[in-house]
């Protein structure tokens, strides 16, 4: 059986470890943690005994297994990129015809929507397209801290609604803590001398960031200043805190100016 692709992202988390730098940081995986670092296991969770889930990984088989049976309109599959190693071959698996599209524009450092809309428009041009979304929801909540608010894309084309079992509000104080780094972030990167426009990095919500750094100057972070992330510069901002959030700043003004 041939191996799948690798997780960039492990392999991160493999370097990080062996890293001995006491000021090292780990930047490159989606796991909340506290001010202080640690992993954060809500309140509400705790009174869970036990719980059964087919995860991200799961979920889409399931969906790739039922656009294949059932979806007759197409077999076109349009995925991000970037997007996780494990999504292609699940869905060229299942018989699907896959496409792409990207949605992160590195000039801003935002979403590419012109690039997203082109792509959709291309598939059957003038006409209803029956288009099948799958929404990625792993950190409903992490945006704004109202799981509401961030479910807006999925709850607003459903017709039948579950209620919520359990509204965890413990989110918002997390949420708010993503928040507050990401103003931090850019705050010491002015005290630092940083004449580049920083505003992508308070735009953007949720746990991640990309940050724009070139994959040369990822590099300089990692055996400059032990500090891990991605290549293409996505950092997770709940591995930021206010211990170290003026270390990273320093680190990315020297690799920038």
């Amino acid at each position: 059986v041939e191996m799948g692709p690798p997780d960039p992202i492990l392999g991160v988390t493999e370097a990080f470890k062996r890293d001995t730098n006491s000021k090292k940081m780990n930047l490159g995986v989606g796991a909340y943690r506290d001010d202080s670092g640690k992993p954060y296991v809500l309140p509400s969770v705790r009174k869970f005994v036990t719980v059964q889930t087919i995860s991200g990984t799961g979920a889409l088989r399931i969906g790739a297994s039922f656009l294949q049976r059932f979806f007759k309109f197409s077999r076109d599959v349009f995925l991000p990129k970037p997007t996780w190693g494990n999504h292609t071959p699940i869905f060229r698996d299942a018989g699907m015809q896959l496409q792409g599209y990207r949605y992160y524009d590195p000039k801003t450092c935002g979403f590419d929507f012109t690039d997203r809309l082109l792509k959709l428009r291309s598939f059957v041009p003038s006409q209803k397209r029956n288009l099948f979304a799958f929404f990625d929801m792993a950190y409903q909540g992490f945006a704004s801290g109202d799981g509401d608010k961030d479910a807006w894309a999925c709850l607003g084309r459903m017709s039948c609604i579950s209620g919520f079992l359990y509204r965890l509000q413990e989110v918002k104080g997390m949420a708010d803590r993503i928040i507050g780094m990401r103003t931090q972030l850019v705050s010491n990167l002015k005290k630092e001398g940083s004449t580049h426009n920083w505003q992508h990095i308070t735009d953007q919500i949720g746990m991640f960031c990309f940050t724009g750094l070139k994959p040369e100057q990822v590099e300089r972070l990692t055996k400059e200043f032990s500090i891990y992330m991605t290549k293409d510069g996505r950092i997770s901002v709940a591995g930021v805190t206010s211990g170290n959030v003026g270390y990273l700043a320093h680190a990315i003004h020297q690799v920038t100016k």
